[in-house]
């Protein structure tokens, strides 16, 4: 993220009302004419610093150049370490769940993650899908960030990651019209859907949120 500046003629003048310096003694510092600086913050001539008098003039007040009208320096924002977890998702007829042991963490901005999740970052976890029932929405390989947090509580049309039958599955769940029971669909019309399936067959495990994929 681009750190947010104020206006350099103003960054200027306000380094050198702190310091109480004056134009003049700034100007000949930087070997400029008297005027030099009071024309640049009052005049806007010249249009921007020279380099070189931007280095010394931030070396001076102690400032990184970008106050004074340098590049701008990119700020790495401290990333939230998402873990991948060692088990898949079926999209096809499904799979067991072979287990949780985290294999590898991904690490994802947390302004983005507070953008896309209701609760807390601690109930997210990244897996894989297998086979190719989600297609074309989800393909085979592709690596889903679920929300174990965003589920039954708030259930509402989506795709979800489930267990039905001992199986771990990613699907599209819809609620039914008349609030009994939900359906569970595959994208891929070539797989079946299930309909009016009732809340307490299934554990609903998150919500997915985000997919990556790999190009081959």
């Amino acid at each position: 993220m681009l750190a947010q500046i104020e206006d350099p003629r103003t960054a200027l003048q306000r380094l050198i009302d702190e310091r109480k310096e004056d134009y003049a003694g700034l100007s000949r510092m930087l070997r400029r004419n008297d005027a030099y600086i009071q024309q640049y913050i009052k005049r806007g001539t010249p249009k921007r610093l020279h380099e070189e008098d931007r280095r010394v003039l931030a070396a001076y007040f102690g400032v990184k150049e970008a106050v004074l009208g340098g590049p701008q320096e990119w700020e790495q924002p401290a990333l939230q370490q998402v873990p991948v977890l060692d088990v898949y998702a079926s999209a096809g007829h499904g799979a067991a769940d072979f287990g949780e042991a985290r294999r590898t963490t991904i690490g994802f901005d947390p302004r983005w993650l507070r953008d896309r999740t209701k609760g807390s970052a601690d109930g997210l976890s990244v897996i894989q899908v297998k086979g190719d029932s989600m297609a074309p929405t989800l393909a085979d390989g592709d690596d889903v960030l679920v929300d174990r947090k965003d589920g039954v509580g708030r259930l509402r049309d989506g795709i979800y990651v489930l267990r039905l039958d001992d199986s771990l599955m990613v699907k599209r769940l819809a609620r039914n019209p008349s609030g009994r029971g939900i359906s569970i669909r595959s994208d891929n019309p070539d797989y079946p859907s299930w309909q009016n399936i009732e809340l307490g067959r299934i554990d609903i495990v998150g919500r997915v949120l985000w997919f990556g994929r790999t190009l081959s």
